[in-house]
Formats: C-alpha cells, structure tokens, sequence
C-alpha cells in the first residue's frame, strides 16, 4: 500500500498513544467500526510495537502504521511489527533513503519550504505537515500549494473535530491525523463504544477534498 492510498482510507488517520498493548485489539476494532480504516500507533511507549503487532493480527480490516519513526532503526523495527506504513516527525536524509528502499511507505514530517524540498528531491510527495496548528497551519498550507503543485498532506498537532474541516477543505491536503478520536481517558476507561462514537462522527461529518 502506498503512502497516497493510506491517506484516502477516509478524512482521518486516527493517532494513538498506546500504553497498554491489551488496548490495542478493541481499540482498532471500535476505530474500524466507527469508519476509520487507519490508525497511527505512535512510539512514544514500550508498549508501541506490541501494541502494532496485536492491532495488524487480530484487526484486519483496520490499517495499523507506525508513529514516531525517527531513524532507519525504527523504521525497521515497525516493518518487523507488521506495520502497513510509517509516519515520521520530520526527516532526515538517512530516514528518507532507507524508506525508498523498504517494504513500508514513509508519510515524511515537513514544517517548511526547505524541508519539502528535501524530500521531493528523493522522490516523495505525500507529507505529514507537523505540527501544524504550531507552524502555520492553513496559512501554511496555502502558501505551499503554489510552488508545490504535485505535493499532498496530512497535517497533524493540534487538529480538532472543530478545525478539521478547514483544513480538509484545502485542495492540498488528503486526510487529517487526529487523536480526538481516541482520547486517553477513553482508552484509560475501556470505553470503546465512546471511541467507535467519536469515530463514527468523523467518518461521516467530516469530507475529504481531492
């Protein structure tokens, strides 16, 4: 699968911070009930590449990548994990050149003009724009749309149910990445019908341009 079909799964990658690999079935379950096929599982816990392994064998109808991939390291770590794809903060040369040659897309972090430069020199054009709201946000966006015609985003940090739909209303951006979808006191809770509530909003208040 490529970076570009994982961004038109829906209007939303669903990003989650994992701390318990047992939440990790029934929370892609509610996410994959509530219409959201993709789920970012960052590696911000120990628990992270577990939590991937259990999500890809025992959901499959949901999409399960990897958040947080910093180094080619990780990147090969969540290739091991089963992850579908990968998501990165920014990106380093070494990030960008190992992911070329990998089984798993890279959905490279960008913040500037310099940095999309970077990446589409080595053959992308699919970006988490990160963190948005912090760097310009739709503005942004905007501005980026004139030079770089052929690139598409993501934006994620700071995305809301109240802001998601300015930015998906931009013909430059595919997707959004949201933790409001499964916020920690949720999954803390175990209260998967709420998740599979708040995804369903999502899933279907929310249109992807493009």
């Amino acid at each position: 699968m490529r970076s570009d079909e994982v961004m038109r799964l829906g209007p939303v990658i669903a990003v989650v911070v994992i701390k318990d690999a047992g939440q990790a079935e029934p929370l892609a379950r509610a996410l994959a009930a509530g219409g959201i096929k993709a789920v970012e599982i960052t590696l911000r816990s120990p628990a992270a590449l577990e939590a991937i392994r259990r999500a890809v064998d025992a959901v499959p109808e949901a999409v399960v990548g990897a958040g947080t991939v910093l180094s080619p390291r990780d990147l090969q770590a969540v290739t091991d994990a089963g992850a579908a794809f990968a998501v990165s903060p920014g990106a380093t040369p070494s990030l960008l050149d190992a992911a070329r040659g990998g089984a798993v897309p890279l959905l490279p972090g960008v913040a500037s003009a310099t940095e999309l430069m970077v990446a589409l020199e080595r053959g992308y054009d699919r970006f988490k724009l990160f963190p948005a709201e912090a760097v310009g946000g739709r503005s942004l966006l905007k501005g980026l749309a004139g030079p770089f015609a052929e690139a598409r985003f993501c934006p994620t940090g700071g995305i809301t149910r109240d802001n998601a739909q300015s930015y998906l209303d931009l013909p430059n951006v595919l997707c959004v990445g949201g933790s409001w979808v499964a916020p920690e006191a949720m999954m803390a809770a175990a209260d998967w019908e709420g998740i599979e509530r708040l995804a369903r909003e999502a899933s279907t208040g929310l249109r992807a341009g493009d």
